[in-house]
């Protein structure tokens, strides 16, 4: 029996305490507070972990101190080497111990079939989720069951160095940009858990990340909708270097790549893979091809191009240029402006080509 026939009609609920004599504000918090209890479901909070002893005690204090009133955690760890086990242990979460290293898909897999609530809210060990998170989980799919709802970073992460804040700025900016996004990442996805049953779950034999991509991708295809909610956030651990910013791009660009020439989408607007980011790389290459040419042939007319091309990506990437700035001041957008159309572009565009290698190496699809 469902909640709301164990406490009756709401709207006759209603009537009763409209016929008794109830002062008008006292009324509307206590049929508040009802219609709140007919609407609330259980959520299982899922959180895969390997090797992520630094963060897991965090992201596991913050998630069991939740303002939802019915919800659980369950803790995958998939075969770490570290001392994450005997941290979870410390928390009252449900542990799932894998046997095999089976990634993050397996990992999530493994929560999801664990897990006891009707609303899955899927997470990564670096992320801190913010107090109200769920409870505007809840909110936000209480519309319907054929939907997946997406939370984003907030736009200070929890290690606010110039590396990370750049990165949690650009990834807040590029997911929140669209109410309908081409994809929903994993470290706020919320989905019922019957939905996410049928649809079989993240893949398991797939590249090492991006497969809340496909996940996403293969749902919207089925007919689901993918809505995004700015107010559900988590705060993300990057403790990024100026290394591990230029890994990190390069990574998910060569893996992000060769899905999506597999996917033949590779011109779309997606998220952090957006329009805007290949026209800066595609910009700064074209910018370092002039120089050279000049260098070459000493032609002073191939400099004259470049204050328009440089102004032209600056107009592109106005938005997140202003994201910048909003968030942190005039200084670090100047810095952070830079390095995303100097730097940053070349490992993102290195890796890209990278990408296109392994995808013509493999001859097959992702």
């Amino acid at each position: 029996m469902d909640n709301e026939r164990m406490c009756g009609d709401p709207r006759l609920f209603d009537l009763l305490l409209y016929k008794i004599i109830v002062p008008p504000g006292i009324w509307i918090r206590i049929t508040h507070l009802f219609h709140n209890r007919w609407m609330q479901k259980r959520i299982s909070v899922i959180i895969p972990n390997y090797n992520g002893a630094t963060t897991i005690g965090k992201c596991l204090e913050a998630a069991l101190s939740s303002a939802y009133p019915d919800f659980e955690v369950v803790a995958v760890d998939d075969c770490s080497t570290d001392s994450s086990i005997e941290i979870i242990k410390r928390f009252p979460c449900i542990l799932v111990a894998l046997d095999l290293h089976s990634g993050a898909s397996g990992a999530r897999n493994a929560g999801a079939r664990q897990a006891s609530g009707d609303i899955l809210f899927f997470i990564d060990a670096d992320c801190i989720l913010q107090n109200d998170a769920l409870s505007l989980a809840a909110k936000a799919i209480v519309d319907g069951e054929d939907k997946v709802v997406g939370g984003t970073y907030t736009a200070i992460p929890y290690d606010d160095s110039f590396f990370s804040t750049f990165q949690s700025i650009f990834i807040h900016y590029s997911e929140t940009k669209k109410r309908e996004p081409d994809y929903i990442a994993t470290h706020a996805m919320v989905i019922n858990r019957s939905l996410f049953i049928k649809s079989g779950g993240f893949p398991e034999d797939f590249l090492p990340i991006i497969e809340d991509v496909e996940f996403s991708h293969r749902l919207r295809r089925s007919g689901h909708s993918l809505v995004m909610y700015p107010a559900i956030l988590v705060k993300h651990i990057f403790n990024f270097t100026f290394t591990k910013s230029l890994r990190n791009a390069f990574r998910k660009s060569m893996f992000w790549t060769e899905y999506s020439l597999a996917n033949r989408d590779v011109f779309t607007n997606s998220g952090t893979a957006s329009r805007e980011l290949k026209a800066n790389v595609v910009s700064l290459f074209v910018s370092l091809l002039l120089l050279l040419a000049y260098f070459i042939w000493k032609k002073v007319m191939l400099l004259f191009v470049l204050p328009l091309l440089v102004s032209f990506n600056v107009f592109l990437n106005r938005g997140l240029i202003m994201a910048f700035y909003q968030t942190k001041g005039l200084f670090f957008a100047l810095g952070a402006t830079f390095y995303y159309m100097t730097v940053y572009p070349l490992a993102v565009g290195v890796g890209a080509l990278a990408g296109m290698w392994r995808y013509v190496r493999s001859g097959r699809k992702v």
